[in-house]
């Protein structure tokens, strides 16, 4: 097992070379699109919630900073790699879950991994740990996933990729998404996925919830949330839900969604949703007639002829130099 303390080494060598699986001229389109074009996955649900995928270029308005913008490049996002860092929540209040997330992540990875794909796997509770690197394969992913433990630990000082003094340390969850998305995701290219699965209740993370999303944002990485928690152990403390606030943001920002695990939606049928979701999708890019790149926070807004449905893509983004993100 290795922690996430390794990732500033990763980071210095993904800098040397092109990230895993992706070609040298993939790497060059990369950082030609960071500069002059910004990219938007967008989602569009009816009004009954449903997925809507058969909408075209002209049905879609992006405003940027209240200003409307020209759409240069619309695409069906269907073949595009994706990349998926997975999280899972593994302190004591999900103790009792591990069993079913591991099955249920196995089968997902199973079938959402096409060609091209690549996913990594990362366990939070009281420290991070990269239970498994970049690949391609689902089977590789899922006997990772037999590493899976609960980790639960007490106040102090301790180990980790993010020291946390004199705090309880239980569920460093901002930490684990911070590092998947600044770390991780950051240098890669093509759709970038953080699917966490998590009671959403931080305790300990030295990263605040904003610098998370922020990261998250940086990274143009999307974040779907599974809150899931067991009744069982939160039927003493009265906590079920109370992290719901947290997740709802750290999706809601970056373009993703949140969804509720309970009796009658099983993390099972999440999953299918989720890939549905992910397949589903349209990639919008514009080159922004604010060509000031001043690191400063542009609002984003995109809007469809049709005002029954529902946009759901990231509020905004950063205008930082490729190399300063």
């Amino acid at each position: 097992m290795r922690t996430l303390v390794v990732f500033a080494l990763a980071a210095a060598l993904a800098a040397q070379t092109p990230p895993k699986g992706k070609t040298e001229d993939d790497a060059l389109a990369a950082i030609k699109v960071d500069v002059d074009v910004v990219s938007i996955l967008a989602s569009v649900r009816d009004k009954r919630g449903g997925l809507v995928g058969n909408l075209e270029k002209n049905d879609f308005t992006v405003l940027e900073d209240g200003k409307q913008q020209s759409i240069k490049y619309f695409t069906r996002e269907t073949d595009l790699p994706l990349t998926i860092g997975l999280l899972i929540d593994v302190s004591r209040s999900q103790e009792n879950l591990i069993d079913i997330e591991r099955r249920a992540a196995a089968a997902f990875f199973a079938q959402v991994l096409q060609k091209k794909d690549e996913a990594f796997l990362i366990s939070f509770g009281e420290e991070s740990e990269l239970l498994q690197d970049y690949t391609g394969s689902a089977r590789l992913l899922t006997n990772a996933m037999n590493g899976l433990q609960v980790s639960s630990g007490v106040g102090g000082i301790g180990p980790g990729p993010v020291p946390t003094v004199g705090q309880p340390r239980g569920t460093v969850l901002y930490d684990a998404v911070y590092l998947a998305a600044g770390e991780k995701l950051k240098p890669e290219v093509g759709r970038k996925v953080i699917v966490v699965i998590t009671d959403g209740v931080d305790e300990g993370s030295k990263i605040k919830l904003e610098d998370a999303v922020e990261a998250a944002q940086k990274a143009d990485a999307v974040i779907y949330s599974i809150d899931y928690s067991d009744s069982a152990f939160y039927g003493m403390f009265g906590a079920v839900g109370m992290g719901a606030g947290a997740l709802h943001r750290m999706s809601d920002e970056t373009g993703g969604h949140m969804f509720q695990v309970d009796r009658r939606h099983p993390l099972e049928e999440v999953f299918k949703e989720l890939q549905d979701e992910m397949r589903s999708q349209y990639s919008i890019g514009y080159t922004p007639t604010n060509e000031t790149k001043d690191g400063g926070y542009r609002k984003l807004d995109i809007r469809t002829a049709d005002k029954t449905l529902k946009v759901q893509a990231r509020k905004g983004y950063y205008a930082v130099k490729p190399d300063s993100r």
